[in-house]
């Protein structure tokens, strides 16, 4: 078992990140998004080495859900959200894509959104802080801050829950079926 890192969790390391001394254990039913099957893993932030670019997937829900800062992990409020890498699109565009449910069904397809993928906004203070750190957002041409719109919709991204888990439903012929599983949740701002 590894020990604690000298690197602090939600300074030095976002608060969403993975570490490698938190492996997946399967999908179970979560609260992070209200009892529904969903990927789990162990939770020990702060042990073994960080994995920047893999989030926690119930600290992501977490974020998404509850609006933390992926960063620092501490709630965000509306007027001090930012995010770093989303991609204006029309809703008409996103509707195109795999993430449809991310837009509401009352918004007419020219309505400009802000397709944040799977990164809740930020405070100023960590985004400046995250811009000032990180080598990927230094050198992406396609990082920016903006405000994060007061209005936004959540949707889950499902896989086929893990076989190991037991997670398996019976059809009416006795066999077994596998079932979807949430991983991470999309977040998409209503500009």
């Amino acid at each position: 078992m590894a020990k604690k890192s000298r690197l602090k969790v939600g300074v030095d390391v976002p608060w969403v990140a993975s570490w490698t001394e938190e492996p997946m254990t399967g999908a179970a039913p979560c609260p992070t998004v209200d009892g529904e099957l969903a990927l789990g893993q162990v939770e020990r932030p702060g042990y073994g080495l960080p994995l920047y670019s893999k989030n926690h997937v119930r600290r992501q829900r977490a974020s998404m859900r509850d609006m933390l800062c992926p960063m620092c992990g501490e709630p965000t409020v509306v007027g001090d959200r930012w995010t770093l890498l989303a991609t204006r699109r029309t809703a008409g565009q996103l509707r195109a894509t795999r993430f449809r449910a991310s837009v509401p069904e009352d918004c007419k397809d020219e309505q400009a959104v802000l397709d944040a993928g799977t990164i809740a906004p930020l405070h100023r203070a960590c985004a400046d802080r995250s811009l000032s750190l990180c080598p990927h957002l230094k050198s992406n041409p396609a990082t920016e801050l903006m405000a994060f719109p007061a209005t936004s919709r959540i949707s889950p991204l499902t896989i086929l829950a893990p076989p190991q888990v037991e997670h398996f439903r019976r059809n009416p012929f006795g066999q077994s079926a596998s079932v979807l599983a949430v991983g991470l949740l999309h977040l998409c701002g209503i500009v």
